[in-house]
């Protein structure tokens, strides 16, 4: 698996993976235009074949510039189990340590198992914790009928370089 930047080539395949992972679909355009605008702050891990199996998309945030805000990790059920959301949470922890980003913050449902336990895991290996609190309630949200989950936010820092991560 090849862990690299995403291009615009790679956003109509991020588009479908978000789709079949269940998360939130944005417009294939917001991925492509993703692709371009944040290509230097998210990574696509890519199979033998070349094909999208897993991304993350993020930002710095403007008016916290020491703090890297992961919108969304999405990894296909092909390729479960081998870690590739860690991995690429670890190729994004190094490559914004050295450049002053201390903190890597997200939000994630209430239910959502797997991403509690995937930054609780980040932030045990990076030697550093994770905080939670409320970040936007389902009044947040427009109601059409569907109602959105409440929004936890996870603050995990301050973060380092991983020279002495055990998981390396």
């Amino acid at each position: 698996m090849r862990l690299t930047h995403p291009s615009p080539e790679d956003g109509p395949h991020m588009w479908r993976l978000a789709g079949e992972t269940g998360m939130d679909v944005n417009s294939p355009y917001a991925y492509t235009l993703w692709c371009r605008d944040f290509a230097a702050t998210s990574v696509v891990a890519k199979d033998a074949d070349g094909r999208v199996a897993a991304y993350v998309t993020g930002y710095i945030r403007p008016d916290s510039p020491d703090t890297y805000f992961l919108w969304q990790v999405a990894v296909d059920s092909a390729y479960r189990g081998q870690r590739l959301a860690r991995r690429m949470l670890d190729f994004i922890g190094d490559t914004f340590a050295d450049q002053g980003v201390q903190y890597l913050e997200a939000t994630v449902t209430p239910d959502n198992a797997a991403s509690r336990a995937l930054f609780a895991s980040f932030a045990r290996n990076w030697g550093t914790e994770d905080v939670w609190s409320p970040l936007f309630t389902e009044e947040h949200f427009p109601s059409d009928g569907d109602a959105h989950e409440p929004e936890d936010l996870v603050r995990i820092g301050p973060v380092g370089p991983t020279s002495d991560n055990p998981d390396d």
